[in-house]
Parts: C-alpha cells; sequence; structure tokens
C-alpha cells in the first residue's frame, strides 16, 4: 500500500539519522582480524567500518572474518584491508527512510554505512529497522490494547455451574 493512502505518514517521513547506530565501530585498514574479532564482541556488533582519516573504505562483518579470513587460511595476523569489502554501499544522514527501506531492497545488503558531508556518522542496519517497525506498532497496538483490557470480561457459558 502507498504512503499516498495515509497522508500523515508522508508528511511526517522520518530520516536515516533518526534510528540510525551511533557512533559507528571503525578501524584503521592495517588493523589485525584479531582485533576487528575483539571489537565486534566488545560492541556486540556485526560489522565494522574500515575508516582512515575519516574517510570510508570499506566495511568487514563477522562473515568475512569468518570465510575471507580464517577460512582462507589468512590467519589473525592479516589485516583487515585484506578481507573487507571496499565497494560500500551508503546513505546519507538526511535520506528519507524509505529510500533507505529501497537500498535495502535493490542490494541485498544488511548493514549500510550513513554519511553526512562524505563523513561516516553512523550504521544502519536491518535489524534498526525492525525496531522502528516494532515501535510503531506498540504504538498503535498500545491504545487498543489498553481499551480491549478495560472491557468487562465476556460472559461465561459455564458461569455458575459446578463440573
Amino acid at each position: 500500500m502507498s504512503s499516498d493512502a495515509f497522508p500523515s505518514v508522508r508528511s511526517s517521513r522520518m530520516k536515516v539519522s533518526e534510528v540510525m547506530t551511533t557512533p559507528p565501530v571503525c578501524v584503521a585498514p592495517h588493523v589485525p582480524l584479531v582485533e576487528v574479532a575483539r571489537q565486534m564482541a566488545e560492541y556486540a556488533v556485526g560489522s565494522v567500518l574500515v575508516v582512515e582519516d575519516g574517510v570510508l573504505h570499506g566495511i568487514v562483518t563477522d562473515r568475512d572474518l569468518a570465510v575471507r579470513g580464517m577460512g582462507g587460511s589468512l590467519g589473525t595476523r592479516a589485516r583487515v584491508d585484506a578481507v573487507m569489502s571496499p565497494r560500500v554501499i551508503t546513505v546519507q544522514a538526511t535520506d528519507d527512510l524509505q529510500a533507505a527501506y529501497g537500498t535495502f531492497r535493490r542490494t541485498g545488503v544488511r548493514r549500510l554505512p550513513v554519511l553526512e558531508a562524505d563523513r561516516v556518522v553512523g550504521v544502519l542496519a536491518i535489524d534498526d529497522l525492525f525496531l522502528d517497525v516494532f515501535r510503531r506498532l506498540a504504538d498503535l497496538l498500545g491504545p487498543l490494547a489498553g481499551s480491549v483490557l478495560r472491557e468487562p470480561p465476556a460472559p461465561s457459558s459455564q458461569a455458575g455451574s459446578q463440573g
């Protein structure tokens, strides 16, 4: 269903900056894979951005570490730039969230670095979108659930009978 059916939704479009995760976890291209894995564990993230002097050079995911790093026999001494994906699809912090949904659909990626004036300012993950959808559903269901809970219970067909 298009947003045209809901004019209020169209007029209150959210920006990527409202749901992105900040600050992003970033490492320099020369950082060893073992350090990247440690940071992923410490910050409980599935990807790390490879950034140098504020410029995005790539992204490395937990899958990259496992498949290209350890699975590719590079070992823990290898540098992150050996396993990162250098072609990174990004979104702008000021982009409409609907545009980000389209980017996820079109590209099949699970994480999008967020830029502002060519500087990395966050990461937008599919999980962030799920959380946004769940919050919106809770907002819609909250009043409905409250009214249902305030209704008296329906009469029981076995009221007063002893079995």
